[in-house]
Formats: structure tokens, sequence, C-alpha cells
């Protein structure tokens, strides 16, 4: 190569080496201004600090990302819903401990049938025994009471043992009927046990196959942020348990897996577009329920970024009132 060449060349990269300097040396911003619109700059605005912004490289690769400062308001919600999903996270994990004990003390459906027929032969002979001790309750007490009569119609005095005996009668006979009626409560609340666990157990033995190879009361505001229903009374939270499962099943992306009375959740995420929602009646005192709707997405970058759009928090808002207008339309009863 001609001496002169040679120098040409050197000089050449000796230019484009000084010009690249800088280029490298200079950071690069992409933020984005309180209109949404994304800017670009090598400096960060004095009243952009405490917004989100971008560290980009030569290459336009992000390097570092800063977010966006909370204000006090969104931490405050931050951690009621924290406080939220600890409770749901209680639930979630009952309901495995139930899920496992289910599995482990029964081995076929036949199982729980023979279960439920042995606990109902045993309420079935309490209210024998409760009929016959209160039919003699009760004929006991009548007697007394003829006895009284007797001894008033003839202008006497009923002795103080009859009238001990009497009082004693009538107290026995309150003590047997309400014995006889949580005898028929518990019957009613092991029918209902039953069907809701051989319900569960036939969908978890179906899926085994299958897969085989506290709480302060907040405002509207935060409720609607949150995704929380406060219950008025029983038979509400009950109403508004339904019409929820029916908010939960119409806007999750995937199946439903546990429902009960104090949780509705489905199925996790299976892709990245995948949004699975839950319920749960969550306690605020021993008479007081509120319901916390949560919504999740897959755990990759995606998947948070799409649980933190503002589809999932319109989503979000939209629980509150989806309950108390499906509640209106709700006949009285």
């Amino acid at each position: 190569m001609p001496v002169h060449a040679f120098r040409l060349v050197i000089f050449i990269a000796t230019i484009s080496t000084m010009w690249a300097i800088p280029a490298y040396a200079k950071k690069m911003y992409r933020l984005v201004d309180q209109y949404g619109n994304t800017l670009f700059s090598d400096q960060v605005p004095p009243e952009q600090a405490k917004d989100h912004r971008e560290l980009l490289s030569p290459s336009g690769r992000v390097l570092e990302v800063t977010e966006k400062a909370k204000t006090k308001e969104q931490q405050d919600l931050e951690k009621h819903l924290a406080a939220l999903r600890e409770e749901e996270e209680k639930l979630i994990a009952r309901q495995k401990m139930n899920d496992n004990a289910l599995l482990l003390t029964f081995h076929s459906k036949e199982d729980l049938y023979t279960g439920l027929k042995i606990k109902m032969q045993y309420f079935d002979n309490q209210a024998k025994v409760l009929e016959g001790s209160l039919k003699n309750a009760i004929k006991q007490l009548q007697d007394q009471q003829k006895q009284a009569a007797n001894y008033e119609r003839n202008g006497e005095k009923a002795p103080q043992k009859l009238l001990d005996d009497l009082k004693e009668s009538q107290q026995q006979v309150q003590r047997l009927t309400a014995s006889k009626i949580s005898n028929e409560d518990k019957q009613h609340i092991a029918k209902n046990q039953f069907n809701a666990d051989i319900e569960r157990y036939l969908f978890l033995t179906q899926s085994v196959k299958k897969s085989a190879p506290q709480t302060m009361i907040p405002n509207i505001k935060q409720a609607n942020a949150l995704g929380l229903f406060y219950c008025e009374n029983d038979h509400q939270c009950n109403k508004a348990w339904e019409i929820a499962r029916t908010f939960v099943n119409t806007h999750s992306t995937t199946k439903p897996d546990v429902y009960n009375d104090k949780l509705i959740m489905n199925r996790p995420p299976a892709t990245e577009t995948d949004i699975s929602l839950s319920l749960s009646r969550i306690a605020i005192t021993e008479n007081d329920y509120q319901l916390f709707l949560d919504i999740h997405c897959q755990d990759s970058s995606i998947g948070e970024e799409l649980c933190s759009s503002q589809k999932i928090k319109e989503l979000r808002f939209s629980f509150r009132q989806y309950v108390n207008d499906a509640l209106s339309r709700t006949p009285v009863q």
C-alpha cells in the first residue's frame, strides 16, 4: 500500500474515533411526559425527575429503568392490596391443605359415599333418641300440668315439689327441642359439606388424570382501585358472591379451578396474554366481610406489563360497580 494511502486510512480512522467518543460517552434517556408523549434526551429535566425513564445504550438497548415515583395514595393502595393478597394466600393455602386431606383420606368416590352414609346414620340415630326423649318429656310435662290444674280447681296450692318438677320438665323440653334442631342443622351442614367434597374430589381426580403425562374498610375510590366490594349483610354477601362468580368466569381467559364459599379461583395463566381472576371472601370483623377481586398474569416481563396496564386497572375498577348494578336488578325477597 502506498504511504499516502496508508496515512489516509489512519486519518479517517482517527477522525471516526474522535466523533464516536462523544456519542458513546453521552447518556440517552427515553422519557414520557405528563401527556403520554415519548421524548428522547441526554438529560433528565428537573420537572421529570420523578417520572418513569429508561437509560438507553447507543444501539437503543435498555440499560436501566427508573420507575415513576409513587404518590402517598398509590403507596397506601399498594400496602392495602398486599394485605388483601396475604389474606387471599391464606385461603388458597387452606384450600390446598383441604385438597390434600381429601385425596389422602378417600381413595374413591365410593369412599366418600360410605363416609356420608355413616354420618347420616349417626344423625338419624341421634334424631330417634332425641325424638323419644322429647316425647317422654312432653308427656311428663303434660301430666304435671294436669296435676297442678287439679290442685287449682280444688282451690288448693300445688306442692312446691310439683312446681319445681314442672319447671324442670319445661326446661328439659326446651333443651331437647334445641338439641333436636341442632342435630338437624348439623345433618344439613354435613350433607352440604359432602356435596362440596364430592364435587371437589371429582374435579381433583379428573385433573390428576388429565395432567399425568386486616383490615380497614376503604373509601369508594380505594375500593374501586383495589377491586373490593363490602357486604352489608350475609344475605347480600351471598348474592354478591354468585354475581362475582359470573364476573370472574366472564373475564378470565383460563378455566375455573376452585369454587367454595370463601374462594373462587380460575387456573393460573398458561400464556403471556392470559389473565386469571380470583375472588376471596375476607373477614373484616366476626360478622362483616369484603369480597376481594385479584387479577393474575403470567410471571414474565410481558405478563407483568399486562397486569399493570390500563386495561387491567379498568377491569378491576369495574368490579364493584358490576356487582352493585346486578344487585340493584335482583328482586328484594
